[in-house]
């Protein structure tokens, strides 16, 4: 169901990008029966607000001192948040730091299970439960999870860990939004995509 045409038409990415994604989408959604016209537009809608239209695997986690606190103001409080700022890794191990299966912030494991892939797998934890149920090496190589084959297979295990494939059978986008953003962040970019996608299908 998912062809180069279909990326491309629907604007999802571009045709240059779409040689890259086009094996590793399609046997995502195979996998995780994401094989109607409704859960197709739903998950590439989806995904490809989430990655930036595919261009983004890794999470940017390169802030100034204000956006820390804010974003995290009992880990970065003013007076902390200015020695962290810019610098990603600092950041991250302490942002994630004894939480989601991490160790603490020496350990470094909040950096090492970052946020990757087409819905951001982050955390120790998720890493685990993704590299065991899907069969692959995430655990101990976390940079594959940035790579197209894990990206895109990430995303279709979380995409079915979290019931995704209902809510895309009632075209609830807002639902959907929820359960990957934990709130309606991105709301019109994603129904735009979607009516793009639907039309295309």
């Amino acid at each position: 169901m998912i062809t180069t045409e279909l990326l491309v038409l629907s604007q999802t990415c571009t045709p240059l990008m779409s040689d890259k994604w086009l094996i590793p989408l399609q046997f995502t959604c195979e996998k995780f029966e994401i094989n109607t016209p409704n859960r197709v537009a739903g998950f590439l809608a989806q995904i490809g607000h989430e990655s930036g239209g595919f261009r983004y695997t890794s999470e940017n986690l390169n802030y100034r001192a204000e956006a820390l606190t804010r974003l995290w103001p009992t880990r970065f409080p003013p007076g902390i948040a200015e020695s962290y700022a810019m610098q990603p890794e600092k950041i991250a191990s302490r942002a994630y730091a004894d939480r989601m299966g991490n160790g603490d912030e020496a350990s470094g494991d909040g950096w090492l299970y970052r946020g990757r892939g087409l819905i951001q797998l982050t955390g120790k934890n998720n890493y685990a439960a993704f590299s065991l149920s899907a069969d692959n090496e995430a655990l101990v190589k976390p940079d594959l999870v940035a790579e197209p084959e894990l990206a895109a297979l990430s995303a279709g295990w979380f995409w079915a860990e979290n019931g995704l494939n209902e809510l895309a059978d009632d075209k609830d986008i807002v639902g959907m939004t929820k359960r990957i953003n934990g709130g309606i962040n991105g709301l019109d970019d994603r129904q735009m995509r979607y009516s793009r996608l639907i039309s295309c299908l």
